[in-house]
């Protein structure tokens, strides 16, 4: 696997090696231990995004390290900024010519990331630009890492840090669970970029056996289950993985995930205007949910170019909202973040023909 550290005759994206893998290019190279560690936290602490940055390495080294391994697999194209100046999106390329793309967010004293976990999505929910454009491939560790380290540099130059980070964007996080899972573990490491798990949140369309391998784990990340219907036929005909995981079984998996580790369970609710945002579909979510440790986001619908249907004036928003409050269910209503950008993921990597 280390031989050369080069793939197909290319060198390896270094973000895509967790420790175990760096020291063993280390001790392979006859250099100490301890390289190791350099290397990591110039990665992860100082942020060095090219080998003559390491000047803590010997020249020898440094010139191995540039030759074995290469330090950017994305290449930003397009970088939108919202009017507000509180939202900025970037379109990456990969090596391949597949597009992804990542959003940054300010919220008052957050700044959290919207990343991508795949180019593209099986999943093929109807209201969503990057369902519309289908699956293109999975990203690799190191390229869902590398999407986090962009905006990190992006704002230490603002003398800011990188505060919560979402698995929202482009792709079904556990339909690339061992490379999801890989990322956060090697962000989260104290000794590199230093995220505590729970300021990670994974966002799925409910993959029944996956939130129970999550659950499972008992891990600290957050866990965000997209709903947006609280009945089989109308989900069904926005998300098509409910016709293999429906809503009963989707919402006993999500019980016994709070029963195992005493975590909440957030539930996104697109708000799309006469289809999902009556009272009574308000009231069969509340019924739906009833006693189960959980929070609801309500958002209005981001229209995309190949769904017609729009984001719910405030008025029913607000009256939606009413109804999960009176039965004593959590709900915040989000605001709509970038839409002069448009924001919503896959929206611009579907436009640039990624």
């Amino acid at each position: 696997m280390l031989t050369g550290m080069t793939k197909n005759d290319k060198p390896v994206l270094i973000y895509d090696l967790d420790k175990s893998a760096l020291l063993e290019w280390v001790l392979a190279a006859g250099q100490p231990k301890y390289r190791a560690g350099q290397i990591w936290q110039g990665l992860y602490q100082n942020l060095w995004d090219s080998a003559e940055e390491f000047t803590v390495l010997p020249k020898p080294l440094r010139e191995k390290l540039a030759e074995d391994f290469t330090f950017s697999a994305l290449q930003p194209g397009r970088i939108l900024n919202s009017a507000d100046q509180e939202t900025t999106k970037t379109l990456f390329w990969l090596p391949d010519q597949k597009a992804i793309e990542a959003v940054l967010m300010r919220y008052d004293r957050r700044r959290t990331l919207c990343i991508s976990s795949q180019a593209g999505c099986a999943m093929g929910c109807v209201f969503c630009a990057t369902g519309q454009m289908g699956f293109k491939r999975n990203l690799s560790s190191g390229e869902i890492v590398e999407q986090v380290l962009y905006y990190a540099r992006m704002l230490r130059d603002e003398g800011l840090d990188v505060t919560n980070v979402v698995l929202m964007g482009m792709g079904e996080p556990f339909h690339n669970y061992a490379n999801v899972m890989a990322a956060i573990d090697r962000l989260n490491d104290p000794e590199g970029f230093n995220m505590g798990a729970r300021r990670f949140t994974i966002s799925t369309v409910g993959l029944v056996p996956m939130i129970r391998k999550f659950a499972a784990e008992k891990r600290q990340v957050n866990l965000a289950i997209s709903l947006h219907a609280a009945e089989d036929e109308r989900r069904s005909a926005l998300m098509p993985v409910n016709r293999k995981y429906p809503i009963d079984e989707l919402i006993q998996a999500c019980r016994e995930y709070v029963e195992i580790t005493g975590r909440r369970v957030t539930f996104e609710w697109a708000l799309i205007a006469g289809e999902n945002d009556t009272i009574d579909e308000a009231r069969r979510l509340a019924a739906l949910l009833k006693g189960l440790l959980c929070h609801v986001n309500l958002i209005p619908l981001n229209p995309t170019q190949k769904y017609a249907g729009q984001g719910s004036p405030r008025e029913r928003v607000e009256a939606f909202a009413g109804v999960l409050e009176r039965a004593g269910i959590p709900a915040t209503i989000r605001m709509r973040r970038g839409m002069d950008i448009q924001a919503g993921c896959g929206q611009l990597a579907t436009e640039a023909g990624g």
